[in-house]
Parts: structure tokens; sequence; C-alpha cells
């Protein structure tokens, strides 16, 4: 069966983030999806090595990989926008859940079950991916925010601020660690990273 799936994920590289701020560098949802699956990762394997935790590393990676797939479909929605009240955040998780319909619709039929666990938050037995993935999704977005900070950009500075605070909410012990010991080096210039 030919199937559409694919060329239309691969235009993932077409949606731009942040899209109601102005930015020194813009960032495409496929940009972000790769920072987000090397962060889930590393989340994973910070919980393994220094928290006892057994996660499925390669797993958490690939949930990363596909977090954002759905946009594709409803475009990136400005957090702003996103979360202004319960009924526009239940209205959009309704819109959200459309289009994972709408892109599994396009495999087929045998390919389906492998994919539908990458597209949906709600796979029982996941949980405690998706909470490192969405830990590494406020990464992604203060890294960004840290960058934009960097290059000049005051824009950015309640985002920062906002972002961090979200973090500190989460309570992941994965991303308060991954803060302490790795963030800092983003602040940092090229010659400093050596």
């Amino acid at each position: 069966m030919k199937s559409n799936f694919f060329a239309f994920a691969s235009r993932i590289k077409y949606i731009h983030r942040w899209a109601l701020m102005r930015n020194t560098t813009y960032e495409t949802l496929s940009q972000h999806s790769y920072e987000v699956a090397t962060l889930a990762h590393a989340l994973a394997v910070l919980g393994n090595r220094r928290l006892g935790k057994n996660y499925d590393v390669s797993r958490a990676a690939l949930l990363g990989l596909y977090h954002d797939v759905p946009e594709i479909i409803t475009g990136d929605m400005p957090t702003p926008v996103k979360y202004h009240s319960g009924e526009m955040r239940t209205a959009f998780a309704a819109v959200e859940q459309y289009a994972s319909a709408r892109l599994l619709s396009m495999l087929p039929d045998d390919l389906r079950a492998d994919y539908e666990p990458l597209l949906s938050e709600n796979v029982q037995g996941e949980e405690d991916l998706h909470v490192l993935v969405k830990a590494a999704d406020k990464l992604s977005a203060y890294i960004k925010c840290i960058e934009e900070r960097k290059a000049g950009n005051s824009e950015f500075t309640d985002a920062e601020r906002a972002t961090e605070k979200a973090l500190e909410k989460m309570q992941c012990p994965e991303a308060e660690i991954f803060i302490e010991d790795f963030l800092p080096a983003y602040s940092l210039p090229l010659d400093k990273l050596k």
C-alpha cells in the first residue's frame, strides 16, 4: 500500500517555533524535536546512572523525536494561546488528538500499531518516559531563551523566567541534575566550551 505518512511527516522542517516572538535565530520544529530527543535520552541516562531508575533510554529518545509530529497539522501553537484557559487547552487537546488520528490514518494498517504510541501521550506503562519528554521539551525552550538572551534579544526575558519556574514546578530530579551540571555551559561562548 502506498502511503503519504513519511512525506507528510518530513514537512516538520517547515514549521517554525516561537511565532509570536522576535527571534535572532529561527528554530524549526524538526530542530526542536532533535533537541528534545537528545535531552530526553540524557535525562533517562541521568535517571538510570544517578538515581537508580530503569528507563528505556532509546524509547525516551524516540518519544522525544516524535512528540511534536501532530503539530505538522496543527502548527506550533504559542504557549500563551495554548494555555490561556482551561477551555482553550481542552480544545487544543482535541485538535491534537484529531491530528494524531489523521496522521495514523496515512499509515498502512500493518504499521499503525508501531506508530500510535509515538503520537500519543496516553500510553499505559510509558507515563514515566512522557514526564522526561515533557521535561526535555521545557529544557529545550529554556535553552532557546538562553541563546536568545546571549544574542542580545530581550524579547525572551519573560519566557526564560516562566520556563525556569515551570521546570522547578515539574519537580523532575533528572531535569534538576541536568540544570545543575549541564545547563551553565549553554551560557558560555564557543571558545569557553573546549
